[in-house]
């Protein structure tokens, strides 16, 4: 049994075209605040990140910003976040989001919030971490993947004893409930399995 002390929010550095976006960001990372759960986010200012991100502080919550230097002046720092984090690359990045979160939140984005998104599937389907992984399917935005994600089952490319373990929530306010429920469920991982999940990671970048 595990308890969430922190989630990683994956979530596009632009408002978006609907204020919902915004809207939900906001209640998200007050929602988180007020739970005491930590954000890691990926430390810019602007769009969904930076929305999130100030809700969390403004409601009296934790929050760590990872983001490598090359998007430092691209996607602005937020100077109230407690921890800022510059690495050098992509993939330190995301490795640290990784080691730093107990579970995962993907709000709307681009192409970025996908692949996030995608390698955290990825790397659950091999078993190399059981963390919680929530696609916060705003507005149906994410319809369109887990239809996908169906049709990849049906056509036999995720096969049997391989599939997908993801939660899907349509508002903001199932988000934390969903998550707690599904870390309840897990057993803590033990050495063999936290020195697996190091070893690959280590390896992956």
């Amino acid at each position: 049994m595990s308890r969430i002390r922190s989630i990683c929010v994956y979530c596009g550095s632009a408002a978006g075209g609907d204020p919902a976006f915004l809207a939900a960001a906001r209640e998200l990372g007050t929602a988180m605040a007020r739970a005491n759960i930590r954000l890691v986010y990926g430390g810019g200012a602007l769009g969904l990140m930076g929305e999130v991100a100030r809700a969390t502080i403004e409601a009296g919550g934790e929050v760590t910003g990872i983001i490598p230097d090359f998007l430092t002046r691209k996607e602005q720092l937020l100077d109230e976040v407690q921890e800022t984090i510059v690495v050098p690359d992509m993939h330190t990045r995301k490795r640290m989001m990784f080691d730093r979160a107990d579970a995962f939140v993907a709000m709307p984005g681009g192409i970025g919030t996908l692949e996030e998104l995608v390698e955290q599937m990825t790397w659950a389907q091999l078993g190399r971490h059981h963390k919680p992984i929530l696609v916060l399917s705003l507005l149906s935005f994410w319809k369109p993947l887990l239809v996908l994600l169906e049709h990849m089952r049906e056509r036999g490319f995720i096969r049997e004893g391989l599939e997908l373990s993801y939660l899907v929530a349509e508002r903001v306010g199932e988000v934390i409930p969903m998550l707690e429920a599904a870390a309840a469920r897990r057993p803590a991982p033990d050495d063999a399995e936290r020195a697996a999940t190091e070893a690959f990671v280590e390896r992956k970048f």
